[in-house]
């Protein structure tokens, strides 16, 4: 500590005020008077590591108008009820390491600078509902026992929750988040309600070991984060980063105008994905999921290798990237190629090369300067053995008949780059695998105007011939 410690006692850490060697919680009643009457509106108050009870709290209130400066309150121990309503505090408040006994409520206070609770421990319930604070919160490390509340609160410069532990149920329905929230490692034992926020928010590596329910306007990211029960996650007008998260209840996932990141995710129970707008998934990539449903998303961007299960993903009204069109010429066989347009995966651009469809413009604000992990490092491009296997998966669970068409028609496409059967490019020269007779008649044609053509340029020789020869010479009898 790096303040004088009162002398009243050993195991007392409240700040000596001169001449009395003793803090305001030991000093006499006139002795507490005298200190009070130093105390003013907009002036410093500093408390540090007092125990102050709910009587003591009052008065302070009372002679400071009710505004408070610069107040540090770094451990003290409030014995009793601690009600801020309306009360606004003109600079930055510390409360690093502080203890709550009773209820810690904030509700309508206004912090004109930042607030510190870094550490501080509620024992009982904590209410932040309403509150206007025009600087940074920070949280970090803190404890809630109970439940706690931050709905409608407003942060100017963002909140700071990391490796903060929620008790009890957890609401910050309405919050306005300014710079941004950040969770990182936060663990949240009861149900968070997270709804209808704006602003950007950090959840990586957090713990939800209850139903967690995220609704934010901007960018969300949850990347490694757990999930015990129910993951309900709604983004409009950002971007969400959700890999390699694992979720052991259902898994909803609402994207309005935004794109969201699923690469590495474990997904045990049944998960959904839908868009509105221009909404995109842009990643599968190792993802394994025992049922997933796509409704609605953009997917010409989405990287599909390493997909553990392919056959339980079904994929309603959504739109794959598609092949280029025109002829090709290269130094490999065959050297002259008409590609017609089908739909494929962006996985098959990277293979063969094509140019990846644009990413959506990231219009979100970035996130803070901490580093949440290393970038995953980047998997080769899949090879067509893989991309076989995931058109066939695929296929079947593709609600549009031309698209289910195409994959197939991708999956045969595929083996035959492998080159292990020869009598794939055979059949992809005569016919197209079965799926584009239109080839096989046009072999046909070919073939008829040959024949044709042979029997012609035959004919008019035989008669050419004919015509060179001179006529027999006739017979009298």
């Amino acid at each position: 500590m790096d303040w004088v410690t009162c002398a009243y006692s050993a195991a007392c850490s409240g700040i000596a005020h001169q001449p009395y060697d003793r803090c305001l919680a030991h000093l006499q009643p006139d002795e507490v008077a005298e200190i009070l009457d130093e105390m003013a509106p907009g002036r410093l108050l500093d408390l540090r590591g007092t125990p102050i009870n709910g009587a003591l709290l009052s008065r302070i209130i009372e002679v400071t108008g009710g505004r408070p400066g610069r107040a540090r309150l770094d451990r003290v121990t409030f014995t009793g009820d601690v009600r801020l309503s309306g009360v606004t505090f003109a600079g930055d408040v510390s409360l690093d390491g502080a203890r709550f006994e009773r209820l810690a409520s904030f509700f309508g206070a206004r912090f004109e600078g930042n607030v510190s609770l870094a550490g501080a421990g509620f024992a009982r319930e904590l209410s932040f509902h309403g509150v206007r604070v025009r600087g940074h919160v920070s949280l970090d490390r803190a404890v809630m026992s109970r439940d706690a509340l931050f709905s409608q609160a407003v942060f100017g410069h963002g909140l700071s929750c990391e490796r903060a532990r929620f008790d009890g149920y957890a609401t910050f329905d309405g919050a306005a988040l300014g710079d941004g929230a950040s969770f990182r490692g936060a663990r949240f034992g009861r149900t968070l309600s997270f709804r209808k926020v704006s602003g950007p928010a950090w959840f990586d590596t957090a713990h939800f070991a209850a139903d967690a329910y995220l609704s934010v306007t901007g960018r969300l990211s949850a990347s490694r984060a757990r999930a015990d029960g129910t993951l309900d996650v709604a983004v409009a007008a950002g971007r969400a980063n959700l890999r390699r998260m694992e979720v052991t209840g259902a898994t909803t996932i609402r994207l309005a105008d935004s794109d969201a990141d699923l690469e590495g995710s474990v997904l045990r129970g049944p998960a959904m994905v839908t868009g509105r707008g221009g909404s995109a998934l842009t990643s599968l990539r190792h993802v394994d999921a025992a049922d997933l449903a796509l409704f609605g998303l953009d997917l010409s961007g989405c990287r599909f290798a390493g997909l553990a299960r392919p056959a339980a993903v079904r994929v309603k009204n959504c739109t794959f990237a598609l092949t280029p069109r025109g002829v090709r010429v290269s130094l490999h066989w065959p050297m002259l190629r008409w590609f017609s347009r089908r739909s494929a995966l962006a996985d098959e651009h990277t293979m063969r090369g094509w140019a990846p469809p644009a990413p959506a413009p990231d219009k979100s604000p970035a996130r803070p300067p901490a580093a949440y992990g290393a970038p995953a490092a980047q998997d080769p491009p899949a090879g067509p053995d893989r991309l076989a296997a995931l058109y066939s998966g695929l296929r079947a669970q593709v609600d549009d008949v031309g698209t289910s068409a195409d994959f197939a028609f991708a999956a045969m496409e595929m083996r035959r780059q492998a080159g292990r059967r020869w009598w794939l490019s055979l059949s992809w020269l005569l016919w197209g695998y079965g799926m584009r007779m239109g080839r096989a008649a046009g072999w046909l044609a070919l073939l008829m105007a040959i024949t044709v053509a042979a029997l012609f340029w035959t004919s008019t020789s035989h008669a050419a011939r004919g015509a060179e020869q001179p006529p027999a010479p006739a017979v009298h009898p």
